[in-house]
């Protein structure tokens, strides 16, 4: 039996003018020898570009206010309608979409303390004047309350039920009363047995609708429960705060704006600790708020600049400014968690991208694909020095950027003092109090 095979001559295989033959070469990308060096370099391609193409700011709605911005919510119904209320009683609702004005109403004489819009996309506001109810989306022209509330103020706040027909109001009496939208008159009143001051902002649960937040201009936080309508816990921090909300998605959660700079995250199952503290501001900490999957955070400050933290870090991901902007008292989410507004002491509401680099609009295929593929290298070489140092680079002001070397200063000052302190008297024999229990003074029951 024969058999026949193919034989070439080596010169095929050869180069031109060589007796060198040819090896088999693998086309395989990651076999290739080089191939940690060419995703690197890819990966810092990718971060440079990101922050190249970083830019948040969209614009401004409409004209704005005359006077600052005080209080500002969305309808959870709507997503393209936002509100906001100014110092001098105007209250505006706002169209995304078109980024104009949809709806004014003179609705109060003085500062818009707190505005909700009701599962029945009614509108609340609440004043030093009483609490008024409005529809923004019928009455266009000379609007007129559908009801009005003056009980018990004057009122600091307000947070609506999620599902229920019920809103809750804070006033400077330092009670919390629960309306219903059908009666004219609060059926219930809770408050701490023992006196407390103006309660400065109040919140429902979301998940545990039954559960209201509240904190007071005495420093003390407070949980009360509806059903049993008694107050549950109370715990004093060292600083006061302006703000409190609950996680979306977690009901133990809830996130606290300080007048420390910080951002506190507690868990209502345990109080003697802080789950986590977010700093980096250099002013107090007007507003917070979760964003709707329950993941991140935005926090407005009275440095003039806006946070955004992921909420099991310790530091922002990312800051916004502008060289027009005053001091921001509100920020909120969109509810499909791609955008940012902010209210401040200017007058404007301001409109921003969650992700200052991402774009908005249809991607083809393989716009997405090169991406998810930038985005999956920036993950995978994020600790090395250079990548790490361009990723987190932010231009700041230089008013907060010398605010906050001042402030590193003065912490490291106390620090130190604090260790003297320990080495040269009893508390040397003292358990260590970590950063996030020192934040809490009392717990009360």
């Amino acid at each position: 039996m024969k058999i026949k095979a193919l034989t070439r001559p080596t010169s095929v295989q050869q180069a031109p003018g060589s007796d060198v033959s040819r090896a088999p070469r693998n086309l395989a990308p990651e076999i290739h020898p080089f191939e940690r060096a060419r995703e690197y370099q890819r990966a810092l391609n990718a971060v440079k570009l990101e922050r190249m193409f970083a830019k948040p700011f969209l614009g401004q709605l409409g004209e704005g206010h005359v006077q600052g911005i005080y209080s500002m919510c969305k309808d959870k119904n709507d997503i393209s309608s936002v509100a906001s209320g100014s110092g001098d009683g105007v209250v505006k609702v706002w169209d995304l979409t078109s980024r104009e004005q949809a709806w004014r109403v003179s609705a109060h004489s003085n500062i818009v303390k707190g505005l909700s819009f009701t599962n029945d996309k009614k509108l609340l506001s609440c004043a030093t004047d009483g609490i008024k109810l409005w529809d923004p989306y019928t009455q266009i022209d000379d609007p007129e309350p559908l009801a009005t509330w003056q009980e018990g103020g004057p009122y600091t706040s307000l947070s609506v039920h999620r599902t229920g027909n019920v809103f809750a109001s804070s006033s400077g009496a330092g009670c919390i009363r629960v309306w219903d939208l059908d009666h004219s008159s609060a059926p219930q009143t809770i408050q701490w047995p023992s006196f407390t001051d103006t309660i400065t902002d109040v919140c429902f649960n979301q998940v545990e609708t039954s559960v209201i937040g509240s904190v007071a201009t005495d420093r003390s936080v407070i949980l009360f429960d509806l059903r049993t309508n008694t107050p549950v816990i109370k715990t004093v921090l060292k600083f006061a705060a302006n703000r409190i909300v609950f996680n979306p998605m977690e009901a133990m959660n809830m996130a606290v704006a300080s007048e420390d700079h910080n951002i506190y995250i507690f868990d209502a199952r345990n109080f003697d600790k802080a789950q986590n503290i977010q700093k980096g501001h250099v002013a107090a900490v007007m507003d917070v708020e979760f964003s709707p999957t329950g993941e991140e955070l935005v926090s407005g400050s009275y440095d003039r600049t806006i946070r955004i933290w992921r909420r099991d870090q310790g530091t922002s991901r990312d800051m916004y400014h502008t060289k027009r902007m005053q001091r921001v008292f509100r920020t909120c989410w969109t509810m499909d968690s791609k955008y940012l507004l902010s209210g401040s002491d200017d007058g404007n509401v301001r409109l921003w991208r969650a992700n200052a680099s991402e774009r908005s609009g249809v991607k083809s295929a393989k716009q997405r694909q090169a991406l998810e593929y930038n985005k999956a290298l920036t993950e995978r070489f994020g600790h090395m020095p250079e990548i790490r140092r361009i990723a987190r680079h932010r231009h700041q002001p230089k008013v907060v950027k010398k605010a906050g070397e001042i402030k590193r200063e003065e912490l490291a000052a106390i620090k130190r003092r604090e260790e003297n302190e320990r080495k040269h008297s009893d508390k040397k024999f003292q358990k260590r109090k970590g950063e996030r229990e020192k934040a809490i003074l009392v717990k009360q029951q």
